[in-house]
């Protein structure tokens, strides 16, 4: 039987009613708690809320929760980015938000069929609004490397399968739905809930920096909830620990250029600008960026060798505090078999384009590679281009941050963000009220997400900075 993991990204939400405490926890959380914890939702950077949903398993059709299902329908929506058309996702969401009560606004772009959709559920207006967002784009697909229609929103053993699921059409799905839920309910509210559905998250000129110039009144809140953060299980599937994110990544690209002569192929010469730039990358491949704690990575990685068994538990501690090299070294070996664990603690670099030749007859004058960085808060792109010149170590190659025509990352945006959230929030003490949803669990501060800056560039309208936590077992 196929398993989600041989599709790309097509592990999704999926809830069962015998798998509660997925339901149980995602609701609640996303309820103001009006009552209790009015204020939980305080900058809450929560794609935790996804993964609650997304490793329990859906139970056959005929009990397919109305989560999932409102998943598969979004999903069905190909808001594929570039050219985006979340326009026709915003509707969606319109159809099902009108009716229940929440005020509609459909914020157009000037480029035509892309807008962002901004919902919002009027409580009494005694606190201020939180704010829910979610992105309503996706990237392309290969889709010959699909066993499903990646936009049938197929349901199948046990899950929801379709580009987006987790990135983040699960997330949307379940906020949506959390929502829906609050608004059927009528339950009493002190602060309004904004809904938002942006455009161009995943690379475009109209994405939420946009939406704060043009509609910042239809936005404006104490709390912003958004993806990232995850919920970690053991070998044996207990939970070790959830994360909450307090602060992105920044993301910059470099273009590598290697220059030579342009002639026939008949006549290749030494300075051949395809064989430099291999070179070049070949030694970037071999490379990997040293660990770069901050203090809340370190109070991160200190966690987990609490929660830890040995001798990742050793390897965890060394990592946050040891001034031995060899030791942090091995660490650094050990945990990076983990992706995520590998991307949390440094800058990491990825090519996503080459370019050379224009014919099968000649050499080219000129080959680049664009390489991709997510960074850790505070690096610089000249730190990254000296970094790479002395990696390289080769002055032929020419190393420039990428134009903004080239990949769909905002290069100004790297460093520009270094403050995290503040440790002394309603989010962390309401957290610490409701720890009834993990008996045993108690907050720890934790980790970046290691994607993108999206947060980061409403957060630069006033919004909070984003809390995270760890609540180990």
């Amino acid at each position: 039987m196929e398993t989600p993991s041989q599709v790309p990204q097509a592990t999704a939400a999926a809830l069962r009613p015998a798998a509660r405490t997925a339901l149980d926890f995602t609701l609640p959380v996303l309820y103001l708690r009006s009552n209790s914890f009015p204020g939980l939702i305080e900058g809450l950077n929560l794609k935790t809320l996804l993964f609650l949903c997304a490793t329990a398993i859906l139970c056959p059709a005929q009990n397919v929760p109305d989560v999932a299902r409102l998943l598969a329908d979004v999903i069905r929506i190909d808001t594929s980015n570039p050219p985006g058309n979340e326009g026709a996702l915003a509707e969606f969401l319109k159809s099902r938000l009108a009716p229940l009560g929440f005020e509609i606004d459909i914020i157009p772009t000037p480029q035509a069929g892309k807008a962002h959709l901004v919902a919002r559920l009027r409580g009494d207006g005694s606190k201020r609004p939180v704010l829910i967002a979610a992105h309503e784009d996706v990237v392309g697909v290969e889709r010959e490397k699909w066993s499903v229609d990646p936009f049938g929103g197929v349901i199948k053993d046990g899950y929801v399968w379709g580009r987006g699921a987790i990135d983040f059409k699960g997330g949307m799905a379940v906020f949506l739905q959390a929502v829906i839920d609050i608004a059927k309910s009528k339950r009493p509210l002190a602060r309004d809930i904004i809904f938002v559905a942006e455009a161009d998250e995943e690379g475009g000129a109209y994405g939420t920096r946009f939406l704060a110039e043009k509609a910042w009144d239809k936005i404006d809140c104490e709390f912003a909830l958004n993806e990232g953060g995850w919920i970690i299980k053991d070998a044996a599937g207990k939970v070790q620990y959830v994360s909450i994110s307090t602060a992105d990544k920044s993301a910059v690209s470099l273009v590598l250029t290697a220059r030579g002569t342009s002639t026939h192929s008949s006549m290749p010469l030494p300075d051949n600008a395809i064989f430099g730039l291999s070179r070049a990358m070949v030694k970037v491949s071999e490379y990997n960026t040293k660990p770069r704690l901050t203090e809340s990575t370190r109070q991160f990685f200190m966690t987990l060798s609490e929660v830890s068994a040995e001798p990742l538990k050793t390897h965890f501690r060394n990592l946050a505090i040891s001034s031995d090299p060899q030791l942090v070294a091995a660490a650094d070996k050990a945990i990076s078999r983990n992706p995520l664990l590998h991307a949390i603690m440094r800058n990491t670099i990825a090519p996503v384009f080459m370019n050379g030749g224009f014919r099968g007859n000649v050499i080219p004058g000129s080959a680049d590679a664009t390489l991709n960085f997510r960074t850790i808060p505070g690096t610089t792109a000249e730190e990254l281009i000296a970094e790479i010149k002395a990696v390289i170590n080769d002055p032929r190659i020419e190393i420039k941050v990428a134009p903004g025509g080239g990949p769909p990352i905002v290069p100004r945006l790297a460093g520009e963000s270094k403050a995290e959230s503040k440790k002394d929030t309603l989010l962390l003490r309401s957290t610490q009220q409701a720890r009834e949803t993990y008996l045993a669990a108690s907050p720890r501060h934790s980790l970046f997400v290691p994607g993108g800056y999206r947060c980061r560039r409403m957060a630069r309208q006033r919004h909070p900075r984003l809390r995270h936590l760890s609540l180990p077992h």
